[in-house]
């Protein structure tokens, strides 16, 4: 499955790990939330980069305590209509101040990418390699917002704001 992370096609250097699987303690991991959660103390703490599949229908304050140890959050869109990882996403940026990879995965559809990065979203698992092209491409095609999200970007009238006051700065 491509991964579009960067506005670029690029491969996964995280290894999805099978919920009954032995964990090394080296190497980049993805592991399921069930697994996660039967010893996050330890997990969170490998010397490898290890990462979490999220169902979004769980909450993220569950996850809050090891934040900072963790180098990827894996959001799931289970079919297209459920939106509830965008809230997730939100409140992980905004609220919670995650830093790390935020990775969108399961039904990811191209003309909700843009949402996806607003939201704060920045890498996708894409199911088709035309789809992670689109994606690639759409992240370079937007450069104003109106409206303040967790992306980080100005927002239009933040840019006018500062434009106004770096002109009459200078007069």
């Amino acid at each position: 499955m491509p991964l579009v992370k960067d506005g670029k096609i690029t491969g996964d250097g995280f290894v999805h790990v099978a919920d009954d699987a032995e964990i090394s303690g080296d190497g980049a991991i993805l592991m399921s939330a069930a697994r996660f959660l039967q010893d996050p103390e330890a997990l969170s703490r490998r010397s490898g980069r290890t990462g979490v599949i999220w169902p979004n229908n769980r909450d993220v304050d569950d996850l809050v305590p090891y934040l900072d140890r963790l180098a990827v959050v894996a959001l799931v869109f289970p079919t297209f209509r459920d939106g509830r990882a965008y809230s997730q996403a939100r409140l992980l940026r905004e609220r919670h101040g995650f830093r790390g990879e935020l990775r969108a995965t399961g039904q990811v559809l191209r003309d909700q990418f843009v949402f996806m990065l607003r939201a704060g979203f920045d890498a996708f698992e894409v199911k088709k390699p035309a789809d992670a092209e689109a994606f690639a491409n759409t992240v370079k095609r937007y450069s104003v917002f109106y409206q303040p999200t967790g992306d980080g970007r100005m927002t239009a009238l933040h840019r006018r704001m500062m434009s106004r006051h770096s002109e009459s700065a200078s007069q």
